[in-house]
């Protein structure tokens, strides 16, 4: 019986050292929070996360090329551009419950009106006067400019989507997209389904 109980403390010690090492040990990681990003690398990650989760879908003029729609390079997140005539909308396919998209996705008609894809560049046209807490307010609560009292952002905007990332997620995202060439570009106020003719 000596023996037995013997063996039994000397396995309960070794195992409390075993975790004490582990729990003191410099190999342990703290998994509780995120390692914290330098702007370099927020940058590089913001880049990652606009190219993968598709914002260059909606928010980058596109012309057709050999593969189809191409990003045009020098416009790429600049939104629907301001100097490009809009196009009569399909009334039958309207009536028809359709949504509509214009040729680069820029442009979509629904129940809604008509919205624009806004610019996402760093200039004073698109998010360069924006803060972070605003960009962060705005993918959150879906209000354009993050600001509370204003308008909710419109369909096809997916918002409640991106409210689901983690705030580094985000402010990597803005950071890039304040890394971006600037591109002046004032995108159309949307229309009303009344003003669509």
């Amino acid at each position: 019986m000596l023996k037995v109980n013997l063996v039994i403390a000397l396995v309960t010690v070794l195992t409390i050292g075993g975790i004490l090492y582990a729990c003191n040990s410099s190999q342990v990681k703290d998994i509780s929070k995120p390692p914290i990003l330098t702007q370099t690398q927020m940058i590089e990650r913001g880049n990652y996360l606009v190219s993968s989760i598709g914002c260059d879908d909606c928010h980058s003029p596109k012309r057709m090329g050999e593969h189809g729609p191409e990003i045009i390079p020098e416009l790429r997140l600049s939104g629907y551009p301001a100097d490009r005539p809009i196009q009569k909308p399909d009334s039958n396919a309207m009536k028809g419950g359709y949504m509509l998209f214009g040729p680069d996705l820029t442009l979509a008609i629904g129940p809604w009106g008509m919205s624009f894809s806004a610019n996402i560049t760093s200039d004073a046209t698109g998010i360069g006067n924006w803060t972070e807490h605003n960009f962060i307010t705005a993918m959150r609560t879906g209000k354009m400019k993050g600001l509370e009292n204003n308008r909710s952002m419109l369909p096809p905007m997916p918002w409640f989507n991106f409210k689901n990332l983690t705030d580094e997620d985000l402010k990597s995202i803005f950071a890039y997209l304040k890394s971006t060439s600037p591109v002046v570009n004032l995108v159309p106020a949307p229309k009303q389904v009344a003003d669509i003719k």
